[in-house]
């Protein structure tokens, strides 16, 4: 016997909200604002239906449960920017691609951990993909090749602003900036170097720089896309 195809949010049709009720554009803006002020865990079909002054039965209108709403909410994100222009130069396709992909995702703390399962559906995001795809074609014709640089260059945005994230989220919980956290620790940092056990760390503590996120992200960006053009020959 064959399995029931599930429906999806894609494929159904809207209904049209009723008189002075919200509909699914406002209910995924609702989430949203929740969503980036206090984190995805704090989403919920009854607390988005109420920030509306709907009932929740109203929201199940339109929305069958929590993962559609994360869905749209996915979907929504990945339209607010304009596309990557086209570009017969693969590096600045490539690069446009991941400083887009590093805008929404600072954006939104919580769409990152949404980015690294299965792949969103939403027109939205499949135009998005297609244009990444695009600008990865132009490196190799080979789209197996294509799809794994682009993926390549993706986690490397995935990671590099998770690093960015956890930075912030512990200058949050602990109540301390990155200079206050720095100055609390210093007279432990300078009892544990004086011993002489670790002298790369000396030099990283006394002699490097500290670069601004966006010029650390650059310059990894620049190595992968440096590592890609040896790899294919570019």
């Amino acid at each position: 016997m064959t399995e029931p195809v599930p429906s999806l949010v894609w494929t159904r049709q809207r209904p049209e909200p009723r008189r002075r009720a919200p509909g699914v554009d406002q209910y995924v803006a609702a989430a949203l604002a929740v969503a980036d002020t206090e984190g995805l865990e704090a989403v919920s079909m009854r607390r988005v239906a109420g920030d509306l002054g709907s009932g929740t039965a109203t929201l199940y209108r339109y929305i069958t449960n929590r993962d559609e709403l994360i869905d749209l909410m996915i979907d929504a994100v990945q339209g607010e920017d304009p596309l990557p222009e086209d570009s017969r130069d693969w590096r600045v396709g490539l690069a446009a691609v991941a400083y887009g992909l590093r805008t929404t995702l600072l954006r939104h703390p919580w769409l990152a951990g949404e980015l690294t399962g299965r792949p969103s559906l939403g027109p939205n995001s499949l135009r998005r993909s297609e244009a990444a795809l695009r600008a990865a074609v132009a490196l190799t014709p080979d789209i197996t090749r294509a799809a794994q640089a682009l993926g390549t260059v993706r986690a490397y945005v995935l990671g590099s602003v998770a690093s960015e994230q956890a930075a912030l989220l512990a200058e949050q919980r602990s109540g301390l900036t990155k200079e206050q956290w720095q100055h609390s620790h210093g007279p432990y940092i300078t009892e544990v170097l004086a011993a002489g056990e670790h002298p790369m760390l000396a030099r990283r503590v006394h002699e490097a720089e500290e670069p601004d996120p966006d010029v650390d992200f650059t310059f990894g960006l620049t190595c992968i896309l440096d590592g890609l053009a040896t790899r294919f020959g570019r």
